[in-house]
Parts: structure tokens; sequence; C-alpha cells
């Protein structure tokens, strides 16, 4: 028996009077399923809803696509005669013809605690397409992979808002997708008609470990459970030439390129106070992105102690780290990015105009973090009258 019980859970025990009478779009994917991986879309059917369309996030209803920029396409299900629409392809946002089809549009997606995971601005462009529309809103909460005790990392500078950032939040969060929905809607001002329903048993404490739930990867290199605790910093390196796991069995834990020195890094952190982890030196061979069939030195991320590790921080100092003993070797990567033509990526994941140019000139990582206290202080008080969970 899963120690939590899910949004979908307390949808269909409250049977509210228009689960069968509305028109419902579904929001969700792959990992959209409950306690005995039942899925969504199917007790939806079971209890009697009108499922009228689905829309799927980035990466596809079933979740088959790979890495960024991949688009999925608009079809019909087969088995029930209903449009799939794709927001994630040239619109990215539901349009109107879409949302035509519907009343109701639930939202079920196992976001991972992260401010670049595209699940979260495809939550808020759908709730601002639905309120210019008068359609319903109703988020079915899920636990934070990464739990919702701790935030990390700068607040998102409004000139590199993008589809991997709207809001000023920041890089861990530690919201749920019902919480960031509610902060999306009253302190951002977005305004959608919205319900949520909660999760029963989950404590802001917990990691997906603690839950009693499945894991079933929401995009394909988030494999496991444990990628998604070093996601929030490990993301950075897509901003770079170093390849950060993509094409390996070790997505965003493995990282390295063919032309790093683990020694030179090795040395370089020595000085550095890396808390919650051990680096064990590693080469592999990426099947596909960045360095496709070139064997890369490297490391692996092993963590030791998930309540000390602060992923965005230990990640801004292995770049640091590769930056400074690698000058001629190492680059930002060049756009575009996630749909971004005019802007680096890495500041476009950092959300920060200048904090790579702060990497650049060795600025310690410790005092970067320190300036980013009164913001993350801040931001902690600002999302309390939207925290459902102790």
């Amino acid at each position: 028996m899963a120690a939590v019980e899910l949004g979908i859970d307390n949808l269909l025990a409250s049977q509210p009077n228009w689960l069968r009478s509305a028109r419902i779009g579904l929001l969700a994917n792959q990992a959209s399923v409950d306690n005995r991986l039942r899925h969504t879309q199917n007790r939806l059917l079971e209890a009697g809803a009108n499922l009228a369309a689905i829309f799927a996030p980035q990466h596809g209803y079933l979740g088959e696509q790979q890495a960024n920029m991949i688009e999925s396409d608009d079809f019909i299900d087969k088995h029930l005669g209903i449009p799939v629409f794709s927001l994630y392809s040239a619109t990215r946002q539901p349009t109107d013809a879409m949302l035509s089809h519907i009343d109701i549009l639930i939202v079920d997606l196992q976001d991972v605690g992260t401010r670049v995971y595209t699940f979260a601005s495809t939550l808020a462009l759908c709730m601002e397409a639905a309120r210019d529309k008068d359609v319903k809103v109703v988020v079915l909460d899920r636990p934070n992979p990464i739990g919702g005790n701790r935030s990390e990392g700068n607040l998102l500078d409004s000139e590199r808002s993008s589809f991997v950032g709207r809001f000023p939040i920041p890089m861990r969060h530690g919201l749920t997708v019902a919480e960031l929905a509610l902060l999306f809607n009253e302190a951002f001002g977005v305004g959608a008609p919205l319900e949520v329903f909660h999760l029963n048993g989950w404590r802001r404490s917990m990691l997906h470990r603690h839950t009693g739930l499945y894991w079933v990867p929401p995009s394909p290199n988030l494999p496991t459970p444990e990628s998604t605790l070093v996601y929030p910093g490990q993301v950075i390196l897509e901003g770079t030439n170093l390849s950060e796991g993509r094409g390996t069995t070790t997505p965003f834990e493995l990282w390295g390129s063919p032309y790093l020195k683990p020694e030179l890094v090795t040395e370089r952190l020595a000085q550095e106070d890396l808390s919650g982890l051990i680096l064990r030196s590693a080469r592999f061979t990426p099947s596909f992105d960045k360095w496709t069939g070139q064997s890369c030195a490297g490391f692996q991320i092993h963590l030791t102690d998930p309540e000390t590790y602060n992923p965005y921080a230990t990640s801004l100092t292995l770049v640091q780290a590769v930056l400074t003993t690698h000058r001629d070797e190492f680059q930002w990567a060049s756009p575009p990015y996630e749909y971004e033509f005019n802007h680096l990526p890495i500041e476009i994941i950092l959300g920060s105009v200048n904090l790579h140019a702060q990497l650049e000139a060795g600025a310690p990582i410790k005092d970067l973090q320190r300036s980013w206290e009164p913001q993350l202080r801040d931001f902690r008080r600002l999302c309390e009258p939207y925290l459902l969970y102790s």
C-alpha cells in the first residue's frame, strides 16, 4: 500500500457534478498513473467521464520523444476517436480551436521540482489560455520527488523569461504541481478558473522513495528518482559543451567530454566543500546528443546524503571548475534552446543575464549563494499561502 494517495484518488472519491456532465480535456503523459500503475485516462473513463480531448506535454503523450526541440504531432486516438493535441510543437499553448472541444481541462503531470522542467510552463500557458476561454482548470496533485522543504538558487530574471521559466521562481522551488498552479494563479496573476485536488499522506520532507509510489519516468532522461535529485544542477550542462550524460543509461548523473582531464578538475575541486556526494571518475560514450560515439572522460555523481546535497550550487561549482581548468576547450552552447533563438542557452537555463559571466570571473559560489538568500526568503514567504502540506 502506497503511503501517499494522489490527486486522481481524491477527485474520484469526491465525484464532483461536472465529472460526468462536462466535456473533459486531459493534459497528461505516460507517468500519469496511480499507485497500481493505472493511467488517469482509464480511471476517468471507468468513472464515466466524457473525455473529449487529450493534451500532451514535451516528449509526447507516451513519452517517446527524446531530448529538446524534438516536437510531437497532433493525432486522433484510434481507440477513443478523440484528438490528441501536442503542446510541444509550433504552438506550446492550447489554441482557441483546441479548447473549443472541452469545458474542463484536467492536468495530471509529474513535475520534478525544477524551474526549467517544461511541464510547469505548459501548466501556466494552459491556465492562461483557459482563463481567456472560460475553461476550468483542475489540477490533480502529485508529490515533488525531490521533496518540498528546500528551495535553491537565484530567482528567474524577467529578462530571461522563456519556455523553461515563465515566472520569478528559483531553480529548485520546493512545490508540488498543485501548489505551483495556486502560486501562478494568485501571486503571479494568471487568474484562471482553478480547482486542485490534493494529496493524502504526503509531507514536505518526503523524497520519492518515501511515498510508496512506483516511478514512471516523466521524460526519457529522468529514468530514476535519483536522476531527479541531481537534475536541478546538472541541467546547467545543457548550456555548455559538456555532456550531461544524455545517450547513456545514467543521464545527469554521468557528465564529461572528450577534452576533459579529470585529474585537473579533481585538483581544482579539492578546495571546494561539496557535501552529500562522491564524484567517481568515469568514462562513457554517448549514443546520441553531444559527443555522440566519442569516448568522454568525466565523472559520475553518487549521492551519499540528499539532505546535505545542494544540486544547483554543486553543479555551478563543477562547471566553474571545468571552465577554469579547460579555458581553451570549454564553451557555452549556442542558440537555439527551447524556442529561444536570441539568447545564450546558459542564460535561459540559469534565468540570469550575468550569472555565467560571474562564473567566468571566478566568483565564489558561496558568495553567490549568500547573495540569493534575501530573494529566496521573499519567495518562501510568497509561497506560504499556497502550501497545501505540512
